[in-house]
């Protein structure tokens, strides 16, 4: 297949389950892992007669995530019901928002992976809504039987709907990393998607050429998708399967309705469910129990001063202010703002910002990696790991042994000093490794002609003699000093 047979169109739905204490329209706890149908009340579970109050709190952070993609928002934005059936909606309908939502019109901006270009990915609306309740199948015990747990009833949810602007798979997990990635920065959601705070739903459909037009595939929306690696993978398939479908049968998107697929992350492809509902399948129609809400200009104004450093503006001051590459700046950043700040600090301390990225990157995320914790139980602080980066500067241990007094400081949860005196590691006398270094040169007298006549790598092995004399030697400064002596030129 060629690699121009068709263009990729993919845009996607973001459900974000907000952080707040409670749900959206009732006083149920929206904690995650309570023993099933235990956060239920009349509101959620649609009693006849129980009215529904608008949670304060998710409103509010849905504004500041509005804001935050650019997005437009209007002065009234109202709700209203959107009717469908399904085993795990007890009302029959959802609470949502449909033609005047809280938000539209706003962008996110990406870095695509392919040409290292920035791209900018409208986003046509975010809008609020309850979530549904959840069906649980056991088809393991041989039961084949499926239950419903309401918990889930009624959480807040922020529908985020991206344009039809991706055009492949790979720019669809960059635009899901960064949106993650500014919601957690704003401090939103959870954004942990094993436990359903975010879920993604994808469609897509391909653009053909055929002669001197363009034809459309049957858009597909694609569900079931339960991280950003499956996402890609599903685009992947999916773009593939419909050329296959449209090399066979030539239909296109006037032929076809709106089909939606399920993925099947085992079998590594997708599935047919359904046909896609339209808007007027839904019924929607204004909620009689709930009032519009009114959104002054001076309250969006006062959100967005209130709004912490975003990811794309903190990434080109650590760049510009710390001296560090845009590489170094998205890795730090993309580890979120705990990390972001302790490398702050720690380049702030030593002086060095290129220092503090290379020590957080090369060690300490290896460690947080490994054990699974995050920045704020690492043990040994900015300022600690700042100390030791002076030591190194400072010549009184070499960055083979720091690397030690690092796993010492970690395990002793002490700073550098009593690290390297727990270790043994003392500053050598310059009088005392000078004497050192010219025993040395003196008794190889083959290597010091090496070095004269042009083999500089041979001082190597003056190094190696030196730390096995005594371990607490500054490579470094050995090579300089057993270079002096070789050539008679004064280093310093």
């Amino acid at each position: 297949m060629s690699e121009t047979a068709y263009q990729v169109i993919i845009g996607l739905e973001v459900h974000v389950q907000l952080r707040t204490k409670t749900k959206l329209f009732c006083r149920c706890s929206t904690e995650f892992g309570a023993p099933p149908n235990t956060q239920t009340c009349p509101v959620c579970t649609g009693t006849p007669g129980a009215l529904p109050v608008l949670n304060r709190r998710a409103f509010e952070l849905s504004v500041q995530t509005a804001v935050a993609l650019d997005c437009e928002i209007p002065q009234l934005t109202k709700w209203d019901r959107k009717n469908y059936y399904y085993p795990d909606l007890p009302k029959g309908y959802q609470i949502s928002q449909f033609d005047l939502p809280l938000s539209q019109n706003g962008h996110l901006d990406i870095v695509d992976p392919e040409s290292s270009q920035t791209r900018r990915i409208g986003i046509t609306r975010a809008h609020l809504e309850e979530d549904a309740g959840k069906s649980m199948h056991d088809e393991v015990a041989g039961k084949a039987d499926s239950r419903i747990d309401l918990n889930r009833t009624g959480t807040p949810l922020l529908e985020i709907v991206s344009e039809p602007d991706l055009r492949s798979a790979a720019q669809a997990k960059v635009y899901l990393t960064e949106l993650k990635l500014l919601l957690t920065y704003l401090g939103v959601s959870d954004c942990n998607m094993q436990e359903g705070s975010l879920r993604v739903d994808a469609n897509v459909n391909l653009h053909l050429p055929v002669g001197d037009q363009t034809v459309a595939t049957p858009i597909v929306e694609i569900k079931n998708m339960n991280s950003f690696r499956a996402v890609e993978r599903a685009l992947h398939y999916e773009a593939g399967r419909q050329y296959r479908v449209w090399q066979e049968t030539k239909q296109t998107i006037n032929d076809v309705p709106k089909q939606t697929r399920g993925w099947d992350d085992q079998a590594e492809k997708t599935f047919g469910q359904r046909h896609k509902e339209e808007s007027s399948d839904y019924r929607y129609f204004p909620d009689p129990d709930l009032v519009p809400v009114l959104v002054s200009a001076e309250q969006v104004a006062e959100v967005r001063a209130s709004l912490a450093e975003l990811p794309v503006a903190l990434r080109g001051r650590l760049e510009s202010t710390y001296d560090i590459s845009a590489y170094d700046a998205d890795v730090i950043v993309n580890q979120g703002r705990a990390l972001a700040d302790y490398f702050i600090a720690t380049a702030e301390a030593c002086g060095s910002g290129k220092q503090a990225s290379n020590w957080i990157q090369q060690d300490i995320l290896r460690t947080l990696n490994d054990e699974q914790i995050e920045i704020a139980d690492y043990p040994v602080s900015a300022l600690q790991l700042a100390e030791l980066i002076d030591a190194v500067n400072q010549r009184r241990v070499d960055n083979t042994r720091a690397k030690d007094v690092l796993q010492e400081m970690q395990s002793s949860r002490t700073d550098a000093s009593t690290a390297m005196k727990a270790l043994g590691i003392e500053q050598v006398d310059e009088s005392d490794l000078e004497a050192l270094c010219k025993t040395l040169v003196e008794g190889n007298p083959g290597i010091a002609d090496d070095v004269r006549n042009g083999k500089m790598q041979a001082v190597g092995a003056l190094i190696g003699q030196a730390k096995k004399q005594n371990p607490n030697v500054n490579p470094g400064r050995v090579r300089e000093i057993c270079l002096s002596i070789i050539t008679g030129e004064s280093v310093g």
